[in-house]
């Protein structure tokens, strides 16, 4: 009951208890990595096996508490926006402040506020800030099922949340495991520009436009680029049609209402920007992740995909130079894409 009730109060929309054995996650990650599907990620496979078990990162381990945060419910004009290709699109979780400072204070809170009205524990705070596998302990704690699109997916809410956890030396009761729901739907399979969803539950990251347009520190393949459109940081086609996001709810935090500046800018003065406007811009914001560099190459590519107005050539044409091979590389790709006779208007292949 305390932990249900602090953890509303501090703007949690659900929590569950499980135990932090991960077998048959452990099993699965193993052939995962086998098959390279994470690609550059190499901090996924470096701690292997050890991501499973959240004992290697908090030996006193007894119980995990999985949290879960709304950080909004899709919006008609979302999918309308990746019609427009002159604006760039930003993935729906990104447009808030991040949320890993966010939620690991708030967590760190909770943890507290459990010391001082439950029992005195030792504790440690995850928030996607460490080698532990978030959404099999979610699942196990009962707060969704991992989808076929491998997001997290809750019952009443969607998949339009954030995870965090708590390792705990508190001998909770764990809850049970959330059962899945997705039947035959196959929607976010169909969905996926780039095909990254080989099979269900299982991801190819190399082909993913979220990884590729956020961890991702090299090119993107040439192959991949027109399909990525104008999404220049992430992704939310598989979630867009997923039916379970039709109780997907308003974000619980205020610091998670998205930036109005943010919902739909038009492309060419993004790739304008200084690294010193990079950061004023993105100062508290997850688009950081992508780094200025990254940023440029992912604006280029879109500018590519869209109509070849006077400015987008223009803004193309101003970073032709740049002293950044890879930036200089994804720029003149977009040139030659404007440069090639097309039959319907837009960039061809």
């Amino acid at each position: 009951m305390v932990l249900d009730q602090s953890a509303r109060r501090l703007g949690f929309s659900a929590t569950g208890v499980s135990r932090p054995q991960l077998p048959i996650a452990a099993h699965r990650l193993n052939q995962w990595l086998e098959l390279g599907y994470h690609g550059t990620m190499t901090y996924l496979s470096k701690y292997g096996l050890d991501r499973a078990n959240p004992a290697r990162w908090f030996p006193e381990t007894i119980r995990v508490i999985s949290v879960a945060c709304d950080y909004g419910k899709p919006d008609p004009s979302r999918a309308r926006l990746l019609q427009e290709p002159a604006r760039a699109y930003i993935a729906q979780y990104a447009l808030g402040r991040d949320y890993h400072r966010v939620m690991r204070k708030k967590l760190g809170q909770l943890a507290e506020e459990l010391a001082r009205y439950g029992a005195p524990h030792g504790y440690r705070v995850f928030v996607d800030s460490g080698p532990v596998m978030e959404k099999p302990l979610a699942q196990n704690a009962g707060l969704g099922w991992m989808g076929k699109h491998t997001n997290l997916i809750a019952p009443k809410a969607g998949s339009y949340f954030f995870l965090g956890e708590i390792l705990t030396t508190l001998p909770l009761m764990p809850d049970l495991p959330g059962i899945d729901h997705c039947g035959h739907c196959r929607a976010c399979l169909d969905v996926c520009p780039t095909r990254a969803i080989v099979k269900p539950y299982q991801l190819d990251a190399r082909r993913c436009i979220s990884y590729l347009t956020i961890e991702n520190r090299g090119p993107i393949p040439v192959e991949l680029r027109p399909l990525i459109g104008n999404r220049i940081f992430g992704c939310d086609d598989c979630q867009l049609v997923c039916p379970m996001n039709k109780f997907a709810r308003k974000h619980t935090l205020p610091e998670f209402a998205p930036r109005t500046d943010l919902l739909a800018p038009e492309l060419a003065p993004l790739l304008k920007w200084s690294a010193a406007e990079f950061d004023e811009k993105t100062r508290g914001s997850a688009l950081r992740r992508a780094g200025y560099l990254g940023w440029l190459r992912n604006v280029a590519v879109a500018l590519g995909n869209a109509p070849g107005t006077p400015e987008v050539m223009a803004a193309l044409s101003g970073r032709a130079n740049h002293p950044d091979s890879m930036v200089r590389e994804h720029v003149a790709w977009a040139l030659s894409r404007h440069r090639q006779p097309t039959r319907n208007g837009t960039p061809g292949p």
